[in-house]
């Protein structure tokens, strides 16, 4: 996948709600440039027609926002064909030509996820105060940074930060920005292409700073565990910046060795919690200042005082309220803002854990009983599977909190959702129900 395309998804993650975002967007894969289009692969013909339906013209507008240039957008059904990832000598992915804007090594850092776009409040104090200190280099036996929350707080925002300082003050750095999968499949290339010798040049001699997302990704994968754990000795042994993000603390982390659960944790641990009503309202006006839109002081209190779950809601509301004034073309009032809040928290609200148990029982014909019972029949483990996959897609709930809901332990939730995302992937017996219980339940006919 090109670093353009991580780009858009990273601007998309911010105007489109977390469940359909990683319902819809997340499956997309880039495929090729052609006669001036960028072609986006779907995983099947349903989700092609609703992405192209729902989110056509948005994608559109975050590939030209980064291109600079107008961007049309095509779809195909199918994954990403090897023969569309154009290669340099050295087995390196090549970016996409006139699209790119320069980047220095691992994913393009987001141009406005800096520290001075970031709106510190009691929430996130520490998280910045240590993230900063990393990147200016004022504490000399601080390398590793360990960056703690949930879903949409600004953990993503700090950690690129840390990579535009750096850059900015030491421009012949080697900055590495990417997700623990990316890392684990890059590895996996390397092996296949008969060249580990080079990823592990890139990672253990050739990096200065590393950003990595998503460290839980990693659970049970043991051959990559092993080789990040190497790496990570390296880097610190050689004085080299790290910094990790994951919502789970390293020791909550499910079927991590010893070894990298060591490296995790050696590092300073900072957390960021929900932001309190004054933080939310600063990033209210903050956002409404970047994007040059004004709108009342009355209506920023109020968005303030209801949109309460995190940063990338807050953010969702002030993009609904602006976007539903333009196209009516009136005022941002307080009526309006009220019409849009009530969408986003009803939907939030509208899907719980056992709104999506009542619907799996009903599709499935199994009883609340079985469903959380410690049956390994067949006919109650698929429905209990796409349960949890549902409960894990719609809601913010942890891992750890899912799997107590169905009496399963976190490991045997993490294997749910695997076994689910394959079969969606593959189209295989799970696509059809998925793509059928999601429709219910994005539609509120549970």
């Amino acid at each position: 996948m090109d670093r353009i395309w991580t780009s858009v998804k990273t601007l998309l993650k911010e105007k489109i709600p977390g469940h359909s975002y990683r319902m819809w967007i997340e499956p997309i894969a880039f495929f090729e440039k052609k006669a001036g289009a960028v072609v986006l692969a779907c995983p099947n013909q349903f989700s092609k027609k609703r992405i192209s339906d729902h989110y056509g013209h948005l994608i559109e507008d975050a590939f030209s926002s980064e291109a600079g240039r107008a961007v049309k957008v095509r779809w195909v059904v199918g994954p990403t064909p090897a023969e569309s990832v154009r290669e340099d000598p050295k087995g390196r992915q090549m970016k996409l030509p006139d699209m790119d804007p320069p980047a220095n090594c691992g994913h393009l850092l987001r141009k406005d996820f800096t520290f001075d776009q970031f709106v510190v409040g009691k929430n996130s104090d520490f998280a910045y105060s240590a993230a900063l200190s990393l990147a200016a280099r004022n504490q000399g036996n601080q390398n590793a940074l360990y960056l703690l929350s949930k879903t949409g707080m600004g953990k993503s925002h700090l950690s690129q930060a840390v990579g535009h300082h750096i850059l900015d003050t030491f421009p012949r750095e080697r900055v590495y920005y990417i997700t623990a999968e990316d890392f684990m499949n890059e590895m996996t290339d390397s092996y296949r292409s008969s060249n580990i010798h080079g990823f592990k040049e890139k990672y253990r001699q050739k990096c200065d700073v590393l950003l990595l997302e998503d460290v839980h990704f990693l659970s049970g994968k043991n051959g990559t565990q092993e080789e990040l754990s190497n790496t990570l000795e390296s880097l610190m042994n050689a004085n080299k910046k790290i910094i990790y993000s994951s919502c789970y603390l390293p020791s909550d982390i499910p079927k991590l060795n010893d070894k990298l659960k060591s490296r995790l944790s050696c590092g300073l641990i900072s957390k960021i919690d929900t932001p309190d009503y004054k933080t939310r309202l600063r990033i209210l006006k903050r956002t409404a200042a970047t994007s040059k839109y004004t709108i009342s002081d009355e209506v920023c209190q109020y968005l303030a005082s209801e949109l309460t779950e995190d940063v990338r809601q807050l953010k969702s509301g002030f993009i609904g309220v602006t976007a539903k004034a333009s196209l009516l073309g009136s005022e941002v009032d307080l009526a309006l803002a009220r019409s849009v809040v009530k969408n986003i928290v009803t939907s939030r609200q509208g899907i719980t854990l056992d709104s999506i148990k009542r619907l799996v029982c009903k599709y499935y014909n199994v009883s609340l009983t079985d469903l959380t019972s410690r049956s390994r029949r067949q006919a109650i483990v698929r429905p209990r599977q796409v349960a949890m996959y549902l409960s894990r897609q719609y809601t913010d709930h942890s891992l750890q909190t899912i799997g107590k809901s169905f009496n399963r332990y976190h490991a045997t939730t993490l294997h749910a959702l695997k076994t689910v995302e394959k079969g969606v992937q593959e189209n295989g017996p799970f696509q059809k129900h998925v793509e059928f219980l999601s429709e219910r339940l994005e539609n509120g006919k549970g």
